[in-house]
Formats: structure tokens, C-alpha cells, sequence
């Protein structure tokens, strides 16, 4: 049964791409709930349409650089508008994940050619080849790195700002750091994952870490297994019943959330 599933050579591609994305969402998503900053994650999927609007309109072959510049400078603004307190954060990203998504919908809408685009919305990881993987590997050689070297000073921000900055952190260039990792995740990765569901897969796994975890280290470790097994569950599953992966990822992370909640209500 299995075997026959590995003769694929794009099922073997998706498997890897899972393993090597799923402890990506499940260690940044920690950092992500713990900010509150789902809202965030969540207008920088949608800003990726604009992004790669602005590809279609520029005449970049490649979209996916786009998106990354897009994202970047999208992520950057967003955190500087947010310092400044001109509105409520939530109200404030609310706006502007709204105004880039019919942005890059018009856009691309133009001339009936949005259903060149539309896959994007649910994504495919299926359809990974060699080179993106290689494009993942890269991504979590970066994040591996500045996870181990930023760790600690994120925590503190998180816990306290004003008190990690009368320690010598500076604030606002770790979240502006932190804020690139994020557009650099999402954009790289929401060809396959998609739109609708990116944000989910950022935050169902460090959720449901935090229903049943009694210290960070378990909250970053349960939130990387649970990743890694709604993950590779939700390929499998979806393989065998002929549904999208993606979807059905997010249905496994879903299920593992409320079990989770249940179990964290119940102790």
C-alpha cells in the first residue's frame, strides 16, 4: 500500500517538502500565538495575490520573487503603522490584508485571466519539483539559525517590552527581523499550502501546543510534532481518499486542536 504510494516520484517530493515545512509552521507559529499576531500572518497570505499582481504588471517571469519583496515590504509597513498606534492593530491589519487582497484580485481579475491565478487560493503540494525543494531547504537552513540566535530576545518581547528593552534588546529590530521570517515563510511556502489555509497551518499546531503545555520547551516541541503529524496524516489520508492535501491537512490539525482543548479543559 505504501509502497506503491512512495513509486510516485511526487509523492516523494511532497513528503519531503512536509518534513521540511511542517517544523517551520510548528516552531514560528509558537512565537506567532504567543505575539498574538494571527491577524498579521494572516494579512500577509492574503497581500501575496498583490504580490504577485505586481509580478504580472512588472513583467517578472518568476511571481515568487514578487511575492517576497512584496511580502517583505508589506510585513514592514504593517509593524511600522503599528508602532506609531494610529489604530487598533487588529482594525489596522483587518484593512490592509482587505485592501491587498481586492488589490491583487483586480488585477489579476483583468480581462477574465484570474483562473490562471486561482490555484493559489487552495494550493498544491503536490506539484512541488526538485528546485523548490531546494528553495525549502534554504528556508530552513535561515530559520534553524535565527531561531537559535534570536529565541531568547523574542521571548522577552513577547513577555515584556518594555523590560526587554531596558535589557539592551532592541525591540523594533527584532520584530521587524521577526516580521521578514514571517513574509519569508508564507510566501515561499503558500504556493503549495495556498491562501485560505496558510494561516491554519500557522497557528492550529502552536494552539494546540498551548492547550496541554506547562513550559515554552513543550509548547515549541508539542507544536512541532503536532505540524509534523497533521502533516504527513493529512498527505497520507488525503492519497487514499482522493482529496485535496491541504485541506485535509488543516482538517487533521483541526481535530488535534479540539482534542487537545478537550484534554487541556479536563485536567
Amino acid at each position: 500500500m505504501f509502497s506503491e504510494m512512495f513509486s510516485y516520484t511526487f509523492m516523494i517530493r511532497a513528503t519531503i517538502a512536509i518534513l521540511l515545512i511542517s517544523p517551520l509552521f510548528g516552531t514560528v507559529g509558537t512565537m506567532i500565538v504567543q505575539k498574538r499576531m494571527a491577524y498579521f500572518s494572516d494579512a500577509l497570505g492574503h497581500s501575496a495575490l498583490t504580490g504577485i499582481a505586481a509580478g504580472v504588471i512588472m513583467g517578472i517571469a518568476n511571481t515568487t520573487v514578487s511575492m517576497i519583496i512584496f511580502g517583505i515590504c508589506f510585513a514592514l509597513l504593517l509593524n511600522y503603522i503599528s508602532r506609531k498606534g494610529l489604530s487598533s492593530s487588529d482594525t489596522l491589519i483587518s484593512v490592509f490584508a482587505s485592501c491587498a487582497t481586492a488589490l491583487g484580485l483586480a488585477i489579476l481579475s483583468r480581462g477574465g485571466s484570474f483562473s490562471n491565478y486561482s490555484a493559489i487560493l487552495v494550493g498544491d503540494i503536490l506539484s512541488i519539483t526538485g528546485s523548490e525543494i531546494i528553495q525549502l531547504i534554504v528556508l530552513f537552513a535561515v530559520i534553524l539559525v535565527f531561531w537559535c540566535f534570536s529565541i531568547n530576545r523574542l521571548t522577552a518581547i513577547s513577555i515584556h517590552a518594555t523590560l526587554a528593552k531596558s535589557r539592551s534588546i532592541s525591540v523594533r529590530v527584532m520584530e521587524d527581523a521577526f516580521a521578514v521570517l514571517i513574509a519569508l515563510l508564507v510566501m515561499l511556502s503558500i504556493k503549495w499550502v495556498g491562501i485560505l489555509l496558510i494561516n491554519a497551518l500557522l497557528i492550529l499546531p502552536a494552539a494546540s501546543s498551548r492547550n496541554i503545555s506547562e513550559n515554552f520547551r513543550e509548547y515549541t516541541y508539542f507544536s512541532i510534532i503536532f505540524s509534523l503529524f497533521s502533516g504527513i496524516v493529512g498527505l497520507f489520508v488525503s492519497y487514499f481518499t482522493d482529496m485535496a492535501t491541504g485541506p485535509m491537512i488543516v482538517i487533521i490539525a483541526s481535530v488535534i486542536y479540539f482534542a487537545t482543548y478537550i484534554y487541556g479543559k479536563d485536567r
